[in-house]
């Protein structure tokens, strides 16, 4: 209750009184004046020094505010060329007191354990090089709000408690101070808000600032939000994040000063203009890797050395000798075979190409050490390492390339002055060298290190020298110099000088200017080298009073007459020396940002104090850079004077590098963190983020392409598998995550920890769900069902779980103890799941037995005991671990202690077959891939792919990579890569299709086709398309096969050509299947050219230009169109940034199958109407003016309505959402589509008879949606683009509905249109290019003449989101960036583009001289074009000068559909918030012609007259509807809250001023609505959770509601009082709550009403009431056991009561027993007398009064009624959703049904 006092908000000045100063003091010049533009009176505040002149709440330091709220709304304007200062001390729920201080004194922002401080920036006119400083002259009055929750969480981790004081120093204006749990937005009234519906909340009247009428609010004020857009609840267990987002990984280094910058100039795009907060971001994309391989004849993989060092040299050569790339490889054969079901496993050939894996990227940094990354001689790219692997990663690809041969961590790093030669160390001794050929990346010579651990090397300039500082083997620094001039040219290093020291090297370096010259640095010394005849020497230099000092680095001043040598020290000293005199010149001390004596942080100097540990410095000619341990990086001019540039990190730097041209600096962290400072832009940029542990586990997602890991350093990361990118970071302190899982069809993520944890996480909003402690032991194995509705987990005290995780948040269903082995380790094979999802595998009970269980029941199946002895040995086998075969689920892998895997039959417990001699050592880790055909294998430091299908001496491949042994292998989701997990986290290329089939296979397998002359990157690119449709590299050699003719796409005009290309059905392969073998590159103008792939001699004449290749998939004609296609896809695409793209409103339900429909003639319900428009669809509105034909969409129907009388016509057949609709030129034919049902069913497109409203033909073809439809100008061909998921363009003829052609494209397209003056020409807009596509028929060939054009880069338009042709030759198209471009489709050129808007334009019509466009700014635009023709005649001189906007329209959404007259006078235009509006321009109106609701309808009711209807749902509206004409009459609109519940006063309240709404909000609040006088009459807060449940009592003169925690409240509305609550259902939320007037001697209780209760935990009471005289008694107690096919708490069946029409003392009952089914229950027998079943658990249920039926609706998107007297039942569809609501009018003539936001209104006939 301590926080009800302060809700909505609070005015702290006046609460605490501030005029009397009795609560509050003020210190120095503080008066009240009248200030002229809020014309009221404000304090102002002003003196010569702030802490002097203050306001100060509370009174003294030692009392608190105490106040609660989340926001703090500070309404102040500074004074103009003046200081100010503002604190606020925060307490922490941990009753910690932090300071958070905000000044325009303030140079940089500092933060200490207690106290935040932040600079002001007042005006964006400040200069970058002094970003902070006073107020400018005419400083605006502003409005700061602060989130003082997100401000603690985000920068101390923290959680916020209270506000404790407040104090306001000079110099500033200050009308007063506000805090508020609401977050406001000062730019909006409550009036605009209303009139709008603005989904905000708008500032209260006291806190708003006067505006001018029709002027804006941000042309006079400024609004300031921080940390701008700051979420509402963050979970501690989540790393803290850079603001604004709390979601991602920890924040990346921060540029200081940072925050807070007040704009003067306002968004136009947003009601506030709020602030963001200034950040760098990161990216990370990695592209293909080429190959190396090696072959030796055994099974022998290098890890160390074994014997003698001279063989443990020869063997590393030996596996040198073939690298070439990335990746060691090496073939292996001859692996005994023990096949005991010979006849279930076909016998072939080895068809693995060799090699067969290429590495592709690798996720990691140091390994031995962090400090090691250098950068190339042109700065293009740095070098660094990764464990055992040396990575060379390119700055503006993020390409990556590998020097791979080590085989253990790599220690130290040196590249020469011209990026020729690399040297690497690596750390385990005895140490072996490298010298590495840059450029080729090839291993030019390879020797042992006399120094038994290598720390440091380094280069000379020329690279004829090659320094090395370590250890030998008494632990003495040693010294070695060799001459590396001979390696390049066949010769080998040579030992030039070695000494031995006492003294500790920390760093050394080779002068630039002299490679005899080197200088070395460490504890107390700091010295100064000489090679001179063959021999090393060294004298120390005087350091003096620095004598103790423990130095970490240097540097040679780079100008070439500067003698200057810089050192760095632990003690934050750095000294300037004259190498040439040996003294020191100058001494200098970086401090502390805060110092005890000092209250507080000051800039950062060189002086006295404690200073601040140095780790790196780096020196250029004009700058040093310096990182410290303080995780700041610095730069500093040559004289130290100032800091230029600050950069933050995450951790400890280790080292810092400036590039050759001293315009970037390179830093690298100790918690595994790679970037680098750009100097002129003042950006920095993540490269790579790290575990600082080894990686225990990995889980692959299907949808969005997500990888998580799990490592010792505590951390939970996402990945994106595309780009290598962390995406999130959890972080768990206290115990460490173990094993990972995704769930497979939904944003979750669940991880099991070392103290027996199970916890899940919502990706989408980055935050934990739910915890489980079933178990005590480390949780060891972890895995989901394939269909999603159970999770599994095992814990090393032998405990198996089973959990629900059908919904978000899973619940337990299961728990056995005792069945899982109790010595197993954490691993991702401990348990499997079959691919149907039936059968539970493990090991246990005990090590020698695997398990096999029903996964369903945890029923045992099946026990086999693996423990047979082997005969040449005394070992006893064990299982060590499983894995489902997902070709054949039938079958088991298990891998044994003996180092074999063992297939066994899942069924009969049979072996299968064999694999004997897998690895050296147990195999804990196997995957295999999903059409069987690649076994994975991993043991120690190994990876093995083997050829599964091979019977015979299967073959096998090994990879070596990793320094630390792999823990886990995968196979990615679209079977294109594999990941292996260990030190590190690589990722794969498959060079060969695990979707293909062997040779002699009955599919057949597709050759190497003849490749075509590319350019310098088409390898990449050609790996990039061909690897997505999931045929081999071009570069991978394979088996000779009989190649099939394939298609070659190259793009470029042949000679002598045109500048298109053609392809016609004689030029097609006999096979389906397609390639593209070559994209290059051209000089000329950007074209595609298809043709036959060529023949070995063959070279196509033409050059590559541009990204797009296309491939054609023909069709044979006769082909039936209703069979439709498939083809395999690969993981899918991410969504453009573009709104114009169709997206399905997820669906958790899917639809019912063999569920048999009424006859036609026959139906007990016809459907009348559809209430409400699909603002989801895109293009989904029809008009056609001249015959008055009107379409829509909503949900899976196609509703057609006569816009005269309302009467509707419904054409039933889609089962999903419809996405778009397309109307043939002559009218008489409608194409619709419709979204994917689920993975084995594609997109419907369905053509439709328009006179007849009925079917035509059903279409199939794409996979994931359709974007757009569009027929030609004859009517004869359709065109369908798929969405961004399926980018295909498909070619249909409308006369025999045959598929013509396919064509895939390879990149979304974003629209789509036919030419009105040109059948066969076609245009499409994307990504930055406008394509056009020439259609040529001959008969039944057809070819195609694809020209692209890109968008000239003066334009900058961005991309092409939509388009529209206008008079001949002209084609409109609109950009994301709000422009309209003007082309000549006659010269393909763009000669006009104007800026038509703010945002994207979704929408573009053009008829005659008008355009209109529409946009996803809300805003539809009516422009005058008919001087563009004769603009066109002037070429590029063309002005948009004569286009000008003639009307202009503010909707409710954003324009998704519209549909004009062709004089463009009138309209209908569609927007997101399911609303279809009627425009006229010549009236400037907009006219609502068909609403809804926007999101989920939760509840339907009917007047006592049943004259009206009213409906409730999660956009917090209530809307009463006109039953005759189903149009809108009266909302009433909640903000920021969902109504949950909804109850009309009973038929006792008949007269119409007594007609009453009572609505339940998602807040607890109860609010009661007047009919007649339109307004709120109560409002009342009976509880604290959400109401779910209402009612009127019998007389209407008081209320029941019910809550989500089981509470019913008895309240009057008269008095606005509760005066009652009934707990007996505590625990579970109410679902069903109903009372009747009927009374009931005979239950031997009194009272006027009976009234029910019903409760998700299958309970329902009856009581009988006498509200009156305060009566109320229990009258019966119902219990049912759970439903046995509950998925999980939030999704199982509510539980349904009902009173009977026909009989009140019976009670309908529905989810309330282990069965689908209602029972009727009678009051009087107390018993059930009566059960009709159900196919499906009911999720609605309603009654009728008229004749016995029962309304009963399934989340199978079924409708079933059911004749209570006879038992008959028809089922009706027309739902794409579950049915949540069912409730029959009063006089039961209409039924209305709801699934999400869909009403429908269905008509009850005499049955």
């Amino acid at each position: 209750m301590a926080r009800v006092w302060q809700h909505p908000f609070l005015n702290v000045f006046r609460h605490f009184k501030v005029d009397e100063w009795k609560r509050s003091t003020k210190e120095g010049d503080v008066a009240t004046v009248m200030d002229k533009t809020l014309k009221c009176t404000v304090y102002r505040i002003r003196g010569s020094v702030c802490a002097s002149n203050y306001i100060q709440l509370p009174k003294t330091s030692t009392q608190s505010l105490g106040l609660t709220g989340r926001f703090l709304y500070l309404l102040f304007r500074p004074l103009s060329t003046k200081h100010f200062v503002i604190h606020l001390d925060l307490s922490t729920e941990d009753k910690q007191v932090i300071r958070v201080s905000l000044s325009n004194l303030f140079k940089e922002f500092k933060s200490t354990a207690t106290w935040l401080q932040f600079p002001f920036i007042c005006e964006a006119e400040t200069s970058r090089k002094d970003l902070a400083g006073v107020a400018p002259l005419g400083a605006r009055w502003t409005c700061l709000q602060l989130d003082l929750h997100d401000i603690l969480l985000v920068y101390l981790n923290r959680c916020y408690s209270h506000l404790k004081s407040v104090r306001l120093c000079a110099n500033l204006l200050v009308r007063s101070l506000y805090i508020s749990d609401l977050c406001f937005d000062p730019a909006v009234t409550a009036g605009e808000a209303r009139r709008a519906k603005l989904p905000v909340t708008p500032m209260p009247r006291e806190m708003s600032f006067p505006v001018p009428k029709g002027e804006s609010w941000h042309d006079h004020y400024i609004h300031i939000w921080f940390p701008s857009g700051s979420s509402a609840a963050s979970e501690p267990v989540q790393r803290s994040c850079s603001p604004p987002d709390a979601v991602f990984p920890k924040h990346v280094p921060q540029l200081l000063p940072p925050r807070l910058v007040a704009f003067t100039k306002s968004r136009q795009d947003s009601p506030s203009s709020v602030v963001p907060l200034l950040g760098p971001t990161a990216s990370l994309g990695l592209l293909p890797e080429d190959g190396l391989s090696c072959e030796c004849s055994e099974v022998s993989v290098v890890g160390g050395p074994n014997g003698n060092n001279q063989e443990f040299l020869a063997c590393m050569k030996a596996t040198d000798k073939h690298a070439a790339g990335n990746g060691l490889q090496m073939s292996v054969c001859k692996l005994a075979v023990v096949p005991t079901a010979p006849e279930n496993v076909s016998k072939h050939k080895s068809f693995l190409p060799d090699p067969v894996l290429r590495l592709k990227g690798v996720i990691g940094l140091g390994g031995h050490s962090t400090k090691w990354a250098l950068w190339t001689k042109d700065g293009a790219a740095v070098v660094y390492p990764c464990h055992a692997v040396i990575v060379v990663l390119h700055i503006d690809t993020r390409e990556q390339r590998f020097f791979l041969g080590h085989t253990d961590k790599v220690s130290a790093l040196a590249l020469d002055g011209s990026s020729l030669l690399l040297a690497s160390a690596q750390a385990r001794a005895p140490s072996v060298l490298r010298l590495w050929d840059f450029q080729t990346r090839g291993c030019l010579s390879l020797f042992q290190s006399p120094v038994h651990t290598v720390c440091s090397l380094s280069f000379s300039d020329s690279g004829a020298l090659l320094c090395c500082v370590g250890k030998d083997h008494h632990g003495k620094t040693m010294v070695v110099a060799w001459g590396t001039d001979q390696v390049g040219r066949g010769g080998e290093a040579v030992i030039l000088a070695k000494v031995n020291t006492d003294i500790d090297i920390q760093a050394f370096e080779i002068a630039f200017f002299n490679e005899t010259r080197m200088a070395s640095c460490g504890r107390g010394s700091v010295r100064l080298w000489r090679l001179r005849g063959g021999a090393l020497r060294s004298c120390p230099v005087d350091l003096g009073e620095h004598h103790a000092l423990e130095f970490t680095d240097l540097a040679f001043g780079k100008a070439r007459d500067d003698c200057t040598l810089y050192v760095c020290s632990r003690s934050g000293h750095i000294l300037e020396m004259d190498y040439q005199r040996m003294v020191v010149r100058h001494t200098r001390r970086l401090l502390s940002t805060h110092t005890p004596s000092s209250p507080l942080p000051q800039k950062q100097t060189f002086s006295s104090g404690p200073g601040v540990a140095i780790s790196s410095l780096s020196v250029s000619q004009a700058e040093c850079a310096v990182g410290s341990e303080d995780g700041y990086l610095r730069l500093w001019p040559l004289d130290f004077s100032s800091v230029l540039l600050e950069a933050e990190h995450e951790g400890p730097i280790s080292s810092v590098r400036l590039s050759p041209d001293g315009l970037r600096v390179l830093s690298t962290t100790s918690s595994g963190h790679l970037g680098f400072l750009d100097i002129p832009s003042r950006e920095y940029s993540v490269l790579m983020r790290s575990h600082m542990a080894p990686v225990l586990a990995l889980a692959t997602e299907y949808n969005q392409g997500q990888l998580a890991t799990v490592s010792q350093d505590h951390t939970v990361r996402v990945w994106d598998l595309a780009t290598l990118q962390q995406l999130y970071d959890f972080v768990s302190p206290e115990e460490a995550p173990c094993a990972v899982t995704f769930h497979p069809t939904q944003p979750v993520l669940f991880c099991g920890f070392s103290r027996g944890a199970l916890r899940s996480f919502s990706l989408e909003a980055a935050v934990a769900l739910v915890e489980h402690r079933c178990h005590r032991g480390t949780i060891t194995g972890l895995v989901a069902s394939p269909d999603g509705s159970l999770l599994f987990s095992a814990c090393s005290q032998g405990t198996l779980a089973q959990y629900c995780c059908a919904a978000t948040c899973c619940r337990v269903l299961r728990v056995a103890a005792n069945v899982v082995c109790q010595d197993a380790r954490p691993s991702a094979n401990a348990l499997a799941v079959s691919g149907d999802s039936r059968l539970l595998a493990f090991v246990g009970p005990f090590k020698y037995t695997v398990t096999i269980m029903d996964a369903a029941s945890l029923d045992d199946l099946l026990r086999v005991d693996i423990s047979a002895p082997d005969l040449a040995s005394d070992h006893v086998d064990s299982a060590v671990a499983v894995c489902f075969s997902p070709a054949t689920p039938s079958h088991l892998l298990v891998s044994t202690s003996s180092n074999k895997i063992v297939v066994l039959d899942a069924t009969s417990g049979r072996v299968v077959r064999e694999l004997c001699g897998v690895h050296p050592v147990v195999c804990p880790s196997l995957a295999l891939s999903r059409d069987a055909h690649f076994l994975l294998t991993a043991a120690d430091r190994a990876i093995k792919v083997w050829d599964y299908l091979t019977l015979s001496n299967p073959s096998c491949q090994v990879y070596i990579g990793h320094s630390e042994p792999v823990q886990a292998v995968a196979f990615t989701p679209d079977q294109q890569h594999l990941l292996s997990v260990g030190d590190a986290i690589f990722l794969w290329d498959i060079l060969a299709s695990a979707e293909r089939s062997p040779p002699g296979s009955a599919r057949g397998s597709p050759g190497a086709p003849p490749p075509c002359e590319a350019g310098q990157n088409a390898t990449q690119l050609e790996d990039a398309v061909s690897g997505a449709k999931g045929l081999p590299r071009q570069q991978v050699p394979v088996p000779s096969q009989a190649t099939p003719p394939q298609l070659s796409i190259c793009a470029g005009p042949s000679e002598g050509g045109d500048g298109t290309f053609s392809v016609s059905d004689e030029e097609r392969p006999s096979e389906e299947n397609c390639s593209i073998t070559g994209l290059c590159q051209a000089s000329g103008p950007p074209m595609l050219v298809q043709k036959k792939a060529c023949g070995a001699g063959d070279r196509p004449r033409g050059a590559a230009g541009g990204p797009w290749g296309l491939s054609m998939l023909p069709y044979p004609c006769g082909q039936p169109s209703i069979q439709g296609t498939r083809r395999a896809r690969t993981q899918a695409a991410a969504r453009p940034d573009s709104y114009v793209h169709f997206t399905a409103r997820y669906k958790a339900s899917l639809m019912a199958k063999n569920v048999s429909f009424p006859p036609a003639g026959g139906e007990w319900l016809h459907l009348k109407a559809v209430v409400g428009y699909n603002g989801n669809g895109r293009a989904n509105v029809i008009w056609r003016p001249d015959t008055g034909f009107f379409a829509y969409t909503h949900g899976c129907l196609v509703v057609v309505e006569d816009l005269h009388s309302g009467a509707q016509q419904h054409w039933l057949g889609h089962s999903e959402e419809i996405s778009t609709l397309a109307l043939s030129h002559d009218a008489q034919v409608l194409a619709s589509a419709s979204g994917c049902g689920g993975a084995a069913s594609g997109c419907q497109i369905r053509i439709w008879d328009v006179p007849g409203g009925h079917c035509q033909q059903l279409l199939s073809h794409h996979c994931t949606a359709v974007q757009a439809l569009s027929f030609s100008l004859d009517d004869r061909l359709l065109v369908t683009l798929g969405d961004y998921g399926d980018r295909t363009l498909a070619l249909w003829n409308m006369d025999t509905y045959e598929l013509i052609s396919s064509t895939r494209l390879p990149e979304p397209v974003h629209g789509m249109a036919f030419s009105p003056w040109d059948a066969s020409e076609l245009a499409c807009v994307g990504q930055g290019t406008l394509t056009f596509w020439r259609l040529q028929l001959r008969g039944d060939d057809i070819s195609f003449q694809v020209h692209r054009e890109p968008i000239p880069e003066a334009v900058e338009a961005g991309e092409l989101t939509s388009l529209c042709y206008g008079a001949a030759p002209l084609l409109y198209c609109g950009s994301n960036a709000g422009q309209v471009c003007v082309w000549d489709t006659s010269a393909s050129r763009c000669f006009l583009a104007w800026e038509a808007d703010d945002g994207e334009i979704g929408v573009l019509l053009c008829s005659g001289s008008r355009l209109v466009s529409g946009s996803n700014t809300r805003r539809l635009r009516l422009w005058a074009v008919g001087a563009v023709p004769e603009l066109r005649r002037k070429g590029s001189g063309a002005r948009s000068s004569s286009v000008f906007m003639e009307h202009e329209l503010t909707l409710d959404g954003a324009i998704v559909s519209a549909v004009f007259h062709d004089s463009m006078d009138m309209g209908v235009v569609g927007t997101t918030a399911g609303t279809l509006w009627y425009v006229s321009w010549a009236e400037g109106t907009s006219t609502r012609l068909i609403s809804g609701h926007r999101s989920k309808v939760h509840e339907v009711v009917f007047s006592p007259s049943e004259s009206h209807c009213a409906t409730c749902g999660d956009d917090g509206s209530v809307r009463v509807w006109s039953l005759a004409s189903m149009e809108l009459v009266i909302q009433f609109q909640v903000l920021n809250q969902s109504c949950l519940c909804l109850a009309w006063s009973p038929p006792s309240c008949g007269r119409p001023e007594q007609q009453r709404l009572a609505a339940g909000y998602s807040d607890g609040t109860l609010r009661v609505f007047s009919i007649s006088q339109i307004s709120m009459e109560l409002k009342m807060h009976p509880h604290l959770t959400a109401l779910t449940a209402i009612a009127f009592s019998a007389d209407g003169q008081t209320i029941l509601s019910g809550d989500k925690d089981g509470l019913v409240a008895v309240s009057r509305p008269c008095t606005g009082m509760t005066f009652r609550v009934l707990r007996e259902h505590w625990g579970a939320p109410i679902s069903t709550i109903q009372s009747t007037s009927k009374e009931y001697g005979g239950f031997g209780v009194k009272g006027t009403d009976l009234w029910l209760a019903a409760s998700r935990d299958q309970r329902v009471s009856i009581w009988a009431s006498d509200w009156l005289r305060d009566h109320c008694e229990l009258v019966d107690w119902l219990s049912f056991p759970a439903p046995t096919l509950m998925k999980a708490p939030d999704c199982s069946p509510p539980s349904l009561a009902a009173f009977c029409p026909w009989d009140r003392a019976l009670l309908a009952c529905a989810g309330l027993g282990p069965h689908p089914e209602v029972v009727f229950y009678s009051l009087c027998q107390k018993q059930v007398v009566e059960k009709i079943p159900l196919p499906f658990f009911a999720v609605s249920l309603s009654l009728s009064s008229r004749a016995r039926l029962m309304a009963v609706g399934f989340a199978e998107r079924v409708l079933r009624l059911v004749d209570c007297v006879s038992g008959a039942a028809q089922d009706f569809p027309g739902h794409d959703d579950g049915v949540q609501l069912c409730r029959f009018a009063p006089s039961a003539s209409l039924l209305f049904t709801v699934a999400h936001n869909q009403i429908l209104v269905w008509e009850v006939t005499d049955c």
